[in-house]
């Protein structure tokens, strides 16, 4: 009989949680084993705490030299870069320019940081600048002191390769949740899609809608996870690129999708360019939904969506 195998554990720096609907439980296991190696690759090729991954090498040559990359980093790169041409910079992988010195989300940030700091940091952050060469598969990022990172699609992507992988390995339902960034197929052992919950941003544990899915994904970016308080005032770290400051209004953002990566990539910009811009791209998009709740906790959706709460 047919069981659910779960496996939670701790991958690019956030938790992961695989989960294999089979009736052997060696062979889930093995197949969990074969998503965890795939996503560590990943992690070594992307992560920025790595001298020697891919990411670091093209941070470390900004205005220096090209660097050559393997395709499918590239090709990341080319899809980020159209993400952001699609949000008008509201998504910009090159956003590594803000460091800690600026922003750090934790209890120790007790004010602002001096808007004029903020504005000469994000003077970097500028995806045009990411120069690709289609001929020699190289990167270049034109100005010195440009870092880029992948904090905005590394995960979603991760979760879309395992989910190819275990596929690919005879895996017929299954969910890769990465950090909430999750991709769901097939149906759980019972029959029935999966279903999971929106989480409520002023009770994260009480789910305030939940949604049927199958072969769909969902990414969720919220300032309930991660914020400063500075004098009784919650500052989400989703940062305006053209700004360098956080956003605000948004409380969360819930995109589904048929792909993790985009989905992913997508939250991010949507709580950037607020309620109504952001509904109306989400709503220009073919095969995307979204959920927007905003500061006064009402509920916003995409056309194409109905929640039930």
């Amino acid at each position: 009989m047919e069981q659910l195998h779960r496996r939670v554990l701790r991958l690019m720096g956030n938790r992961f949680e695989i989960s294999v609907v089979a009736e052997d439980k060696a062979w889930a296991e093995a197949r969990i084993d074969d998503a965890v190696s795939e996503i560590q690759r990943i992690e070594a090729l992307l992560t920025t705490f790595s001298d020697n991954s891919q990411t670091n090498q093209i941070n470390t040559q900004a205005g220096i030299a090209p660097v050559r990359v393997d395709r499918e980093v590239f090709e990341l790169i080319r899809r980020s870069l159209r993400i952001s041409e699609l949000t008008q910079g509201a998504f910009d992988i090159t956003y590594g320019s803000i460091d800690k010195s600026l922003w750090n989300f934790d209890t120790h940030m007790t004010s602002l940081p001096d808007p004029e700091t903020a504005r000469r940091m994000v003077r970097l952050i500028n995806y045009r600048n990411v120069i690709l060469n289609e001929a020699d598969g190289s990167v270049f990022l034109k100005e010195k002191g440009m870092r880029i990172g992948f904090g905005g699609i590394g995960k979603g992507y991760a979760a879309e390769m395992a989910k190819r992988l275990l596929q690919q390995k005879g895996v017929q339902s299954g969910i890769v949740n990465a950090s909430g960034d999750l991709t769901a197929w097939g149906n759980q052992p019972n029959g029935q899609p999966w279903t999971i919950g929106i989480a409520d941003p002023n009770a994260q544990s009480q789910p305030f809608s939940f949604l049927n899915i199958s072969n769909v994904a969902v990414a969720t970016s919220g300032n309930y996870e991660k914020y400063a308080l500075i004098q009784g005032k919650k500052y989400s770290h989703t940062i305006d690129p053209k700004t360098g400051l956080p956003v605000a209004g948004i409380k969360s953002v819930t995109i589904l999708s048929p792909n993790a990566e985009i989905a992913d990539a997508m939250a991010t910009p949507v709580t950037v360019m607020g309620v109504r811009v952001g509904l109306d791209l989400i709503n220009q998009m073919q095969g995307m939904a979204c959920v927007i709740i905003d500061d006064h906790d009402r509920v916003f959706t995409s056309k194409n969506i109905a929640v039930s709460r």
